[in-house]
């Protein structure tokens, strides 16, 4: 039976102040694509070593998020955000005073740890502060920010090609930094973590501030998972009743990133100087219109998600993704007339079918299938998995470009897109609305 929750500002407050964490997650990781146009002419880069500078922040992201998980398990998911926070502002300052190429790779490493770290401690605090019923838009919001941290990014990026200031452009970074580091004071440590910690009166006492309907009932929930998952050990992740939700979780998180989205979040500058555009302002101010269509369509996301429910989204999103890019793949391979306009509109589809589909459904999905015991665990082998897949994609997209042409590597990704697609109808249960016990008991089943 499912109980209508109603939440305070106060949560509203703590879901956002969490997901400056994906503000800083998607500013970090896309500032590269406008940047690297001026850094490769400073630092006179080879076409390797452009992959190296972009690819060189995912390593920081596959440490970062298989020690994120571990770190929210033992000190909690408040105290892990405040860690991060000290890891990105080491990273920006090094990038921002980086004197050569070996200083900026240092810079991009302690970032991308920084970046693991988020990508899994904000969708797992949220999720854990949020009702059932609406925890799909509220994950949401870290995927919406994430998607606005990118579109800033790019907007920051234009600004600053006139001057061609890079290092600017990675300082900009500190401005949510330090609002996240502020609000952090001012929210609560979940309330799933406190109870796994026997710290049962301090967690009512959250939940009375984040529920004003049933937060006594919220609690008793949290009791029954937590009595469940204390069962749960690592070398149980195996067995039927859990051996499914971590696999379900790593499969979802790895064709989120082998679909090709980061080839577009990183180097949608250089596909529309391929498609035409010549010019790094030009082609900057293209990737930047892609830029509003991912925050527009996340928006999209955030009313669709708790009503048509993940797993609808995401079949018709990667039938969206995996169309646009075929298409693509014709006009470079075809070399038609405009195909700047081509690449504009392709990618702006491809991306919008992304944003409501695998962008948030993907990072909802892996706070939702874990047993409380290991949640923070299995979400960081599902995030390492997601990180690792993306580090792959970034790393040889531009060599199969080299070899195999624009074309037919747009259309490698549309194949695998179909793989997903697959993937999602055999194994991605629908989880909407379901409470975390709820989910549990149907994994048992």
């Amino acid at each position: 039976m499912h109980r209508k929750f109603r939440f305070t500002y106060y949560s509203i407050f703590a879901s956002l102040i969490a997901a400056l964490g994906g503000f800083l997650f998607g500013y970090n990781t896309s500032v590269i694509a406008g940047a690297l146009v001026f850094i490769t002419k400073d630092f006179q880069l080879t076409t390797f070593q452009e992959e190296l500078v972009v690819s060189t922040v995912l390593i920081g992201c596959v440490i970062g998020a298989f020690a994120g998980g571990f770190f929210a398990d033992l000190i909690g998911r408040k105290k892990t955000l405040f860690l991060n926070l000290i890891l990105f502002f080491i990273g920006i300052y090094t990038l921002t005073e980086a004197s050569g190429f070996h200083s900026l790779m240092t810079g991009r490493l302690i970032t991308g740890v920084a970046i693991g770290i988020a990508s899994l401690a904000v969708p797992l605090y949220i999720a854990e502060i949020a009702p059932a019923e609406t925890r799909g838009a509220f994950v949401s919001l870290n995927q919406l920010l994430i998607t606005i941290g990118i579109l800033i990014a790019y907007f920051v990026s234009y600004m600053y090609a006139e001057k061609q200031d890079w290092r600017d452009m990675f300082a900009f970074g500190f401005i949510p930094l330090i609002i996240q580091f502020i609000g952090l004071f001012f929210i609560p440590e979940s309330p799933s973590w406190l109870i796994s910690r026997g710290r049962r009166v301090q967690a009512e006492k959250v939940l009375h501030r984040l529920h004003t309907a049933h937060p006594n009932l919220h609690l008793k929930e949290i009791k029954k998972e937590e009595e469940i998952a204390s069962k749960t050990s690592w070398r149980e992740l195996f067995k039927p009743s859990v051996r499914k939700p971590f696999l379900v979780g790593i499969g979802i998180s790895v064709f989120q990133q082998i679909t090709g989205i980061n080839t577009v979040i990183y180097y949608a500058p250089k596909i529309f100087q391929l498609a035409g555009y010549q010019a790094a302002q030009t082609a900057i101010f293209a990737t930047m219109l892609v830029g509003i269509v991912n925050v527009l369509f996340t928006i999209l996301a955030l009313w669709l998600i708790d009503r048509i429910g993940r797993r609808h989204l995401l079949m018709w999103g990667l039938v969206g993704m995996g169309a646009s890019l075929a298409v693509l793949g014709i006009s470079f391979i075809g070399g038609a007339q405009n195909i700047g306009m081509t690449a504009v509109g392709g990618l702006m589809i491809y991306v919008a079918f992304f944003a409501v589909s695998l962008g948030p459904v993907a990072w909802l999905i892996i706070t939702e299938i874990y047993p409380l015991g290991i949640r923070g665990r299995a979400m960081g082998v599902a995030t390492l998995a997601n990180w690792v897949c993306n580090y792959i994609v970034s790393l040889t997209f531009l060599s199969l470009i080299d070899t195999f042409g624009t074309g037919y590597t747009f259309w490698l990704y549309t194949i695998i897109c179909g793989l997903g697609l697959w993937f999602v109808y055999k194994m991605v249960p629908e989880t909407k609305g379901k409470t975390f016990e709820e989910i549990q008991h149907f994994w048992r089943k």
